[in-house]
């Protein structure tokens, strides 16, 4: 028998199969508590849980699907996890730390269909989605590995597109912000798109605080066709409309991201179009010198012209931050340690 994972159940659904088990669904709970909290991944240690429970959840269910196969860490403290599932199909995970705070990067597909030219999470193709168990299990391995520090934030960053895997990722997010969960803030998670507006419109609509960040990378739709093949299928005009109307419903300021990347996109005119598409819409903007992939053949731009971007767009009264690659010594842009590991195996 396929023992299914228990990460894959919020506590309501918990509770339903404790009921249908002929226990008491307030175990559920307990169990919850458990994993979530006091970072215990074995039943046979929960042990305020009734025996005769325990050998049910060690019969039907189990805890942890990831094999960790390599790890790496940044001298900038950035933490990199290379996981095998049980299909043998690998994902990524990562950790970054700040001053004041701790986030966890998690993967929400194994591979990637969209095939932006910045990321190298697409170059070995798209297999599949990750069940909300796996992105659950991604969650508690960098929680528990973090420890004695607290796992502050969450973002849907890692490989794959969140939105293209939606039900499961809404899925992980309630047992991610749940109080009897992880319970981490709504605001601290953040969901990071390519610019998918049906699922940008289907999050509006969910009553949730969470974050949403999205990969603008271009300020026109010739140079983000390019850059984001997915900009053919949802063009520039429609996606910033669609951020306007996120705002307007959930009252949460949208964070575009723009990778800047020499010869591209990091141009006086690129800086002034962006400026325009972006006045009076209260948003805000990271701008992040590209990390260099020798496979996609990108390189940052040089400090001089990085600058002069951000004042320009400063100029224009957008809210700006530039922020500085993290692992770069150690290959942490989405997808590079899959890659260098399935090359040399």
């Amino acid at each position: 028998m396929i023992k299914k994972n228990i990460c894959d159940f919020p506590l309501e659904e918990l509770e339903k199969i404790f009921l249908a088990w002929g226990e008491q669904k307030f175990h559920a709970k307990q169990v919850f508590s458990w994993i979530y909290q006091k970072a215990t991944l074995n039943f046979s240690g929960m042990s305020n849980v009734p025996v005769r429970l325990r050998k049910k959840l060690e019969e039907n269910l189990c805890l942890q699907e990831l094999n960790l196969i390599k790890q790496v860490k940044s001298s900038d403290g950035t933490g990199k996890f290379l996981f095998e599932l049980k299909d043998k199909n690998l994902i990524e995970a990562v950790t970054i730390p700040t001053k004041d705070r701790l986030t966890g990067c998690v993967s929400t597909q194994v591979g990637c269909k969209f095939t932006c030219k910045f990321c190298a999470s697409g170059l070995l193709g798209f297999k599949r989605n990750l069940s909300c168990g796996e992105i659950i299990n991604e969650t508690l391995f960098l929680k528990n590995k973090s420890l004695p520090k607290k796992l502050t934030h969450i973002v849907f960053m890692g490989t794959g597109e969140p939105l293209d895997n939606y039900a499961e990722v809404l899925k992980a997010i309630r047992i991610i912000n749940s109080p009897d969960g992880f319970n981490i803030g709504a605001r601290r998670i953040t969901i990071s798109t390519a610019g998918l507006i049906p699922g940008i419109e289907k999050l509006a609509k969910e009553g949730l605080q969470i974050e949403l960040s999205v990969s603008l990378h271009a300020a026109d739709d010739k140079t983000r066709s390019l850059i984001m093949p997915i900009n053919k299928i949802y063009p520039l005009e429609k996606l910033i409309s669609s951020c306007r109307e996120y705002f307007q419903q959930t009252n949460r300021q949208v964070t575009f991201e723009y990778i800047l990347i020499k010869g591209l996109n990091s141009s006086l005119q690129s800086a002034q179009n962006l400026g325009r598409i972006l006045t009076g819409f209260d948003c805000k903007l990271n701008l992040i010198p590209a990390n260099s992939v020798g496979e996609l053949g990108i390189e940052p731009p040089g400090q001089k012209e990085i600058l002069l971007f951000k004042n320009t767009l400063v100029k224009n009264k957008i809210k700006v931050t530039l922020r500085e690659p993290r692992g770069e010594d150690i290959e942490a842009a989405c997808g590079q340690l899959r890659l260098q590991y399935a090359k040399k195996n």
